[in-house]
Parts: C-alpha cells; sequence; structure tokens
C-alpha cells in the first residue's frame, strides 16, 4: 500500500515464534536508519535506532509528532537498562524485578548515548522491557535499543493490529510486521524515578496501588 515516499509492505509474523527471516530484514531497516512499525504487548509501536538521531527524526515525521516530545526506548532484556541510563535506583531495581518484561516504562537519568532527539534534550528517558517475542527478537537482532512511539497520525488513535497502523501510516514508513492484535490494548504504565517520593506519569494496566506495594509513590 501506499499513499506517500515508501511503498509499504506488511508482512505477519507468529507473535511467539517469530520468523527469523522477516525479524533479520526488519533489524537491518532499522541499522539503515529507517522507521518500522512492531507490535507490543501494549499497542503497536513505530521504531527506530534509539542511538541514531537522523532515524529518530524520521519518527517525528512519520507520525507528524512535534519533537518536543520525548520518546521512549525499547530493551530486550531488563539486564540491559544499564546500556542506556546513568544509574540504576533501587527503586528501579524493584521495579524491574517484578514488572519486566511488561507493560510498565520507568523513567531514569538517560546516558549520555542517547540522543537528544529521544529525550527531547531533557536528562531523563522512558524505557520498557516489553513482553512481545517479536520486539525482543528485533532489538536482539538489531543490536541496538529501539526509539519508539504509537504507530499512528500524532493526535490520533493508537493502532492495536496492523490494519490500523496501515490505515494511518500506510506510505509513510516501509514495513509494518504483523504479529496479530495487542493483547492489552492500552499504553504502558509511566512512572517517573527521577524523584523522590516516585511520581505516576501514566496509569495503564499497572495501577498506583500496585506500584505502591514496591515503591512509595507521591499523592
Amino acid at each position: 500500500m501506499s499513499s506517500g515516499r515508501y511503498q509499504t509492505k506488511v508482512v505477519k509474523v507468529d507473535p511467539v515464534h517469530p520468523d527469523a527471516v522477516t525479524i533479520a530484514e526488519a533489524a537491518e531497516l532499522l541499522r539503515s536508519g529507517e522507521v518500522i512499525a512492531l507490535p507490543t504487548e501494549t499497542v503497536y509501536g513505530v521504531g527506530a535506532d534509539g542511538l541514531n538521531e537522523a532515524a529518530v527524526s524520521r519518527i517525528f515525521e512519520a507520525k507528524g509528532r512535534p519533537p518536543d516530545r520525548p520518546l521512549v526506548l525499547l530493551i530486550a532484556e531488563p539486564g540491559d537498562l544499564d546500556r542506556v541510563v546513568e544509574e540504576i535506583t533501587s527503586e528501579a531495581e524493584a521495579l524491574v524485578k517484578v514488572f519486566w518484561p511488561g507493560p510498565l516504562t520507568i523513567i531514569l537519568r538517560r546516558s549520555r548515548s542517547i540522543p537528544d532527539a529521544v529525550t527531547a534534550g531533557g536528562e531523563s528517558v522512558g524505557v520498557r522491557c516489553p513482553n512481545s517475542e517479536i520486539a525482543r527478537a528485533l532489538i536482539k537482532v538489531a543490536e541496538v535499543p529501539l526509539t519508539v512511539t504509537s504507530a499512528n497520525v500524532s493526535g490520533q488513535e493508537a493502532p492495536v493490529d496492523a490494519a490500523g497502523v496501515a490505515k494511518q501510516l500506510g506510505g509513510r514508513i516501509p514495513l509494518i510486521i504483523d504479529g496479530g492484535r495487542s493483547p492489552i490494548g492500552v499504553a504502558s504504565t509511566v512512572v517517573d524515578l527521577t524523584t523522590r517520593p516516585a511520581k505516576l506519569i501514566r496509569e495503564g494496566t499497572i495501577n498506583k496501588e500496585e506500584l505502591g506495594r514496591y515503591i512509595e509513590i507521591r499523592d
């Protein structure tokens, strides 16, 4: 399908056992600086190489998203967190142990390796380890953290399947990985751990009460 720069390719992939050839092709697109759409357990996202500032800027272009709004990083394993943040706090360790992989984004002070385009020039970055075999396999093969945001035109509803992505971003990106419908269907919970007590930024399927069992959350 095409209504813009690209003839967008949609490839169906088993969500539990993703096809290695498709993952390798998608990873190569990411390494070359392209933006692709991929499923996660929350909603579909558009992702790019999180260490490549030019690639990150293409996400804003594809979505029509203002560049002053920060993006999130996806990592393949909880143990990769130290590659993208300056310090892993005790609060972060507690939440990661319980909720990762899963629908929780934690905000920490960013590593110097993370481009300003990801954080909108800020000193902190949101990070998540998704509970999606497709997303995690892709990150492992690409060997870079992915910077992501929901796979929709800015201001529109976040899609939960590949058809919804194609309707909004067809022609704007080269590839959509179709892993079926996202099982959760709402964006991740976001908690800011750069403040003490921590601050709940957005509540998803993990609520304040659940987080409060492990860390202090401000009222």
